[in-house]
């Protein structure tokens, strides 16, 4: 999922240079735009593999390029969510925002990190606001089950609903067509939260059967299988 946002943004932001020939930076020096764009898909690829030192260092020769490339600033924040240090990818999140107010992506990943800081009214209220503009279908599917994930396991149970995270979930499952295994198993840990856990062992197990799922996919699949079929919920801290 997150090679595929990252190159519909590189994707998006060709077209936007293409279109717009008068943005001062693509006339007076495009071959080093293309430079820390390709740096940055290069990141992205090396960020979704595990790579995440790699990452960092061409991210960081993007940035050095064009220190305001909005793509490259989400991948930064990805690398810092995945370092622990949320206030450094929430910084690059609204900066991000603030040169593409339309890069939906990065709204969702300050809203993931907020939930990280406890911060879950603020998590709250942006992934309620992004779901409410109605975006592409693909970003629609993620804001839903984000939200989904959000509604049944966060830690503070004043904002838990776990049949409302049902039909987000199940939403997302059919707007991506089935076919996307992390929401198929959002549905299922869905289920959990309603008491459900027959359906929860159903949806795990079918994302556990999807093809091309990875391996620490499946890892974090089958963890939450065991504990399904122990009648269990997923510990809100996970």
């Amino acid at each position: 999922m997150f090679r595929r946002i990252v190159a519909l943004i590189i994707a998006t932001l060709t077209l936007a240079t293409t279109a717009r020939a008068s943005v001062p930076i693509i006339v007076q020096t495009p071959g080093h735009l293309r430079t820390a764009v390709q740096l940055c898909s290069h990141a992205s690829e090396q960020l979704s593999n595990g790579d995440v030192a790699g990452a960092k260092r061409n991210v960081d020769r993007a940035l050095q390029i064009e220190p305001k490339l909005w793509p490259a600033l989400y991948v930064r924040a990805q690398i810092y969510r995945k370092e622990g240090k949320c206030q450094l990818a929430i910084q690059d999140c609204n900066e991000a925002l603030r040169q593409y107010p339309g890069l939906v992506e990065a709204a969702l990943l300050r809203a993931n990190i907020n939930v990280r800081l406890g911060k879950y009214a603020d998590a709250s209220k942006e992934l309620n606001y992004l779901i409410s503009l109605h975006p592409r279908p693909v970003t629609l599917a993620r804001a839903l089950s984000d939200r989904a994930w959000f509604q049944a396991t966060c830690p503070d149970s004043s904002f838990r609903n776990g049949q409302q995270a049902v039909k987000d979930a199940k939403a997302a499952c059919s707007i991506m067509q089935w076919k996307d295994e992390d929401m198929i198993d959002t549905l299922a840990v869905a289920y959990a939260e309603t008491g459900d856990f027959k359906s929860a062992v159903q949806y795990v197990s079918q994302a556990l059967a999807m093809k091309g799922v990875s391996s620490e996919s499946a890892k974090v699949f089958r963890e939450h299988l065991a504990w399904f079929q122990q009648q269990k919920r997923i510990p809100a801290s996970r």
